[in-house]
């Protein structure tokens, strides 16, 4: 993929380390692309992270967590979506527990990592731990991901009821993390409506966004401090992604602000129209030679039967006579197709002026 200069999609992110004074081991990474020279079709790839383990271990975890995966995903050719973030993922494991184990005071660190490709229109998600995404649609609020936590296995076998796992001594508990010794399976399981089953829910990777759809990346410092129907209160009321960044990570501080909190929202403009045309490269060009040859083939055969006919004419008849003219339909130019484009019609709108770009790497920490 190439990198872009500015986004097709609106993009806001912030990091706060929180109201205890603990470093920030909270990572996120945004970055624009189009597929190649040929095909202009716009992507949008976003990445954060929250780090575990003490002293500087989560945040060296977090960090080569972004790295890796944004690295991996910015070499590839866009097109093989899940292989590249299985690839990234037990890559930026692989990097983290190397250095856990080169590092006494390392030992024991690990990430989470949540990822939104973006493709034109088409959405693609994976994660491991417990960072989530959210989609704000049409007045609703949905949770796309499934946390890889102990609370979230209790909950499913009906031990305990969401209420209790809020305050659960083991909330934090995560079964799925960079840095394991085994390297974690993405989870690319995409939750439409709850109580979706995980087979439905892996096949709808690549839904289409629709005009002022709202996406939100966020470590569990939100998430721990900020339920779901507020999340979707602040977004809708604000006027800007800005404005709703600030709002989501300040109320989390009010209450408390125990762990860092970061948040990506991304915006699918009202406006919003995907049209892709695709450079054709060598086949115009061959077009217009095939195009060539027929003509001159086809001026060649009237000439000749033009030829044939007057012969004819001259031995028919032993009274000399002018020929016949030659009347034909003047032969047209070939017209040549105009060059193949690709056209997608999302039920979107114009792509907006200038629309918010968020260059990579991308941490924004509040002091």
């Amino acid at each position: 993929m190439i990198r872009t200069v500015r986004s097709h999609l609106n993009v806001e992110a912030l990091s706060h380390p929180g109201m205890t004074g603990k470093n920030n081991e909270d990572r996120y990474a945004v970055a624009s692309f189009q597929l190649d020279d040929h095909n202009k079709m716009p992507v949008l790839f976003a990445v954060l992270s929250d780090g575990i383990g003490g002293h500087r271990g989560g945040e060296v975890a977090a960090e080569l967590a972004v790295n890796h995966v944004m690295q991996a995903v910015a070499k590839s050719d866009g097109r093989h979506i899940r292989g590249t973030i299985e690839d990234a993922v037990t890559e930026a494991s692989d990097a983290v527990a190397a250095h856990a184990a080169s590092n006494e005071e390392l030992k024991g660190m690990g990430a989470t990592c949540a990822t939104a490709w973006i493709v034109g229109d088409q959405l693609h998600t994976a994660y491991v731990g417990d960072s989530r995404i959210y989609l704000i649609r049409a007045g609703r609020i949905q949770q796309l991901t499934t946390d890889h936590t102990w609370v979230q296995e209790a909950m499913e076998k009906g031990i305990l009821t969401p209420e209790q796992a809020r305050t659960h001594p083991n909330v934090h508990v995560i079964r799925r993390y960079l840095g394991s010794a085994e390297p974690p399976e993405p989870d690319f399981r995409l939750k439409w409506f709850d109580g979706e089953d995980d087979q439905h829910a892996a096949s709808n990777q690549g839904v289409q966004l629709l005009p002022n759809d709202v996406l939100l990346l966020c470590t569990d410092g939100l998430t721990d401090l900020v339920w779901n129907d507020e999340i979707l209160e602040i977004v809708r009321s604000k006027p800007t992604l800005k404005e709703a960044s600030r709002a989501l990570v300040e109320l989390a501080n009010s209450r408390g602000g125990h762990d860092n909190t970061t948040v990506i929202l991304i915006s699918v403009p009202s406006n919003f129209k995907l049209t892709v045309k695709k450079d054709m490269g060598w086949l115009p060009w061959v077009i217009g030679g095939v195009a060539g040859v027929m003509f001159i083939v086809i001026v060649g055969s009237v000439l000749t039967l033009g030829l044939l006919r007057r012969n004819t004419s001259l031995t028919a008849t032993q009274t000399p006579t002018m020929p016949q003219l030659f009347t034909q339909t003047p032969l047209l130019q070939p017209t040549l197709p105009a060059p193949l484009a690709t056209t997608i019609f999302a039920t979107q709108p114009p792509l907006p002026v200038a629309p918010t770009y968020t260059p990579w790497p991308t941490n924004t920490i509040i002091p």
